[in-house]
């Protein structure tokens, strides 16, 4: 499954690629991970429709993931699900507004992490097995 990572700072995306690894969790298949650093690169490729899960940086600049977030939700036709990763616990309410599928809080916690995206990995899986 691709993963889409959509951050400015490489070690986030970093990070974030480090904490899934190949593969998040022993019931989903394994990752391909897709970096990207802009906000026309995350658009293209969340509309391309050859992704199944994105994570999003809640504090990229000039875009965050937050409003990139929300765009995707109201623009982007079987939008896949969207962790977004927020700078602080109370920046929840916003992760909320965006419409976003799960959150994750910074510093990130590796473990937490993968289970989110993993968890993700599984709704992408059966929403496609229910649309056949």
């Amino acid at each position: 499954m691709r993963v889409l990572v959509y951050s400015d700072d490489a070690n986030t995306r970093e990070q974030v690629r480090q904490a899934l690894g190949r593969r998040p969790a022993a019931d989903v298949p394994l990752v391909e991970i897709i970096e990207c650093a802009t906000e026309p690169k995350v658009h293209q490729w969340l509309g391309s429709g050859e992704i199944d899960v994105a994570v999003l940086d809640g504090e990229t600049q000039p875009a965050g993931g937050m409003g990139v977030c929300r765009q995707a939700k109201d623009e982007v036709y079987d939008c896949p699900p969207i962790c977004l990763l927020v700078a602080r616990r109370d920046d929840r309410w916003l992760a909320e507004w965006s419409r976003a599928d799960a959150v994750v809080s910074q510093p990130l916690d590796p473990i937490v992490l993968a289970d989110a995206v993993a968890g993700l990995m599984r709704r992408r899986l059966s929403t496609r097995l229910n649309a056949k």
